[in-house]
């Protein structure tokens, strides 16, 4: 069994969500990991949430083609112009998963106590049905699907150097989060590649 070539359609039913597992090997993971770690533009994220503005611990960047905006929690970010090593990445999974991407949300999470709770990604300015794909560095952490009907559970381990694609009807009918957890120490860098449509 090739260990870069293999993927599963961790969901039942009503989405696709296929997780490859590594494709990066631990040495390439963990560079990337220290290169991102320095060379990303990492800020707090914002929010507002019931019309009070809440800053995270965890940190957030937007990377893009162009200077798109992107608005969720309902706040706004313009797109930086990619680095090096994020247009490297972004070959390696156009390659892996057979979609393309024109922008990056990027995530640090410092230690498992920083998390992400259920939500879905259908903002106006996503490709509708489109391919968002999760590469993972650092820290393993679980993730979590909820189907918004029945209410069952799909979880998964994402690892280091892994990708996870969501695609199809998954954001139109399920949830996902990453929950904290005390057990986890060290810090997670998560990247989401994604398709932008303006308008």
């Amino acid at each position: 069994m090739d260990l870069f070539n293999t993927k599963l359609n961790i969901l039942p039913f009503d989405g696709e969500v296929d997780y490859y597992g590594p494709v990066l090997s631990q040495s390439q993971a963990q560079e990337y990991f220290e290169k991102l770690m320095s060379k990303i533009e990492w800020k707090n994220d914002k929010a507002i949430i019931y019309g009070k503005l809440i800053v995270t611990k965890r940190k957030v960047a937007w990377y893009g083609d162009e200077p798109f905006e992107y608005t969720y929690s309902k706040t706004t970010k313009s797109a930086l112009p990619w680095t090096k090593e994020l247009l490297e990445l972004k070959e390696i999974i156009e390659e892996k998963s057979g979609e393309t991407y024109n922008s990056c949300l990027l995530n640090l999470y410092h230690s498992g106590e920083e998390g992400m709770a259920w939500h879905s990604d259908a903002e106006k300015d996503l490709k509708k049905n489109g391919a968002i794909a999760s590469l993972s560095f650092g820290a393993e952490r679980k993730f979590l699907f909820k189907h918004k009907e029945t209410k069952q559970n799909v979880s998964v381990i994402l690892e280091k150097g892994s990708l996870l694609v969501m695609k199809g009807t998954t954001q139109t009918n399920w949830l996902h989060r990453l929950p904290p957890t005390k057990k986890v120490k060290t810090p997670r860098i998560n990247l989401t590649f994604r398709t932008i449509v303006e308008e």
